[in-house]
């Protein structure tokens, strides 16, 4: 892949990487109530679920989601319901404080990061929009395809540890019950926000 499209191909990606959704809400408000180390896991997750996203649509079953229109409406059906049963776990989450004994609670895992992709919509275009406007014809396919894989995780390594450290940020100003549970609260509605976004 020539420097010029491999450029292009970036800024395609970047794009869709670091604008607000799904990925992003989940790993500000993870940043800010389980901070950027114990996030970790969660962005490695998302990551591995474009990957996987990524390699599915180049290999055949993205254009599953072309030809049969209903497959795309159920994605978005099973998308929306996870992402407002996240919505309602991050609106209602606990208030944690240092000084408590109790063990603190878990942040999501790594395989729900990679599970929220195969119901995000977002990651499906954004693999079908690089697959189609990137990736070369005949013997340099795959080539074409490791470099979009390779770009696609340093859009969203890097996007991913901006949105964590903001997160982080903000959760080491939550320092009183009342900002703690109204950053969660309008957390949580952002993230069922995204809903709207997938049904545009």
């Amino acid at each position: 892949m020539e420097l010029s499209l491999f450029l292009s191909m970036l800024g395609f990606l970047w794009v869709a990487a670091i604008t607000p959704g799904p990925n992003n809400m989940l790993l500000t408000t993870s940043g800010a109530n389980f901070g950027f180390m114990r996030s970790l896991l969660l962005m490695i997750g998302i990551m591995l679920g474009m990957q996987s996203i990524l390699l599915l649509v180049a290999f055949g079953v993205g254009g599953l989601i072309l030809i049969y229109p209903t497959l795309h409406t159920v994605l978005k059906v099973l998308g929306s319901l996870y992402l407002l049963w996240l919505a309602w776990k991050i609106g209602t989450s606990a208030y944690e404080t240092l000084e408590t004994d109790a063990p603190p609670p878990k942040p999501i895992r790594l395989y729900q990061g990679w599970l929220l992709q195969f119901l995000n919509p977002k990651a499906w275009l954004m693999g079908l929009g690089a697959v189609a406007s990137f990736s070369l014809a005949g013997a340099a396919y795959n080539h074409s395809i490791a470099a979009i894989s390779l770009g696609m995780f340093l859009v969203n390594l890097v996007s991913g540890i901006i949105w964590l450290g903001f997160g982080t940020v903000i959760g080491r100003l939550l320092h009183s019950r009342r900002a703690w549970y109204t950053f969660n609260i309008a957390m949580g509605l952002l993230t069922a926000a995204c809903v709207l976004l997938i049904w545009r």
